[in-house]
């Protein structure tokens, strides 16, 4: 019966220290993290990627049209999978 009693004690006490524990073990796991990202060069840039420093409004055009260049890339694929399933819908539509 002693055993019951403690148990309601030792869960409370157990999961502050676990809790004690568990933050101070994040918060050192984050700014070690933090610290490793900080050691790290720049990445590489991408074939045909300039390094060069924009102004807000310079660097707002360049993201601009990067935007407009992927979504004319995603409308070609768009429509060259219309056409594959045009192609494929109509040989199932034909009877056998």
């Amino acid at each position: 019966m002693s055993q019951k009693d403690g148990f309601g004690s030792g869960f409370v006490l157990g999961s502050i220290i676990g809790g004690v524990f568990g933050g101070l073990l994040g918060a050192s796991l984050f700014n070690y993290r933090d610290k490793q990202n900080s050691k790290e060069p720049n990445k590489p840039l991408a074939e045909g990627e300039q390094a060069v420093k924009f102004t807000t409004e310079e660097s707002i055009e360049v993201a601009r049209h990067s935007l407009e260049d992927k979504i004319a890339q995603l409308n070609l694929a768009i429509d060259d999978v219309r056409q594959q399933l045009k192609t494929v819908n109509s040989n199932s539509a034909e009877p056998d």
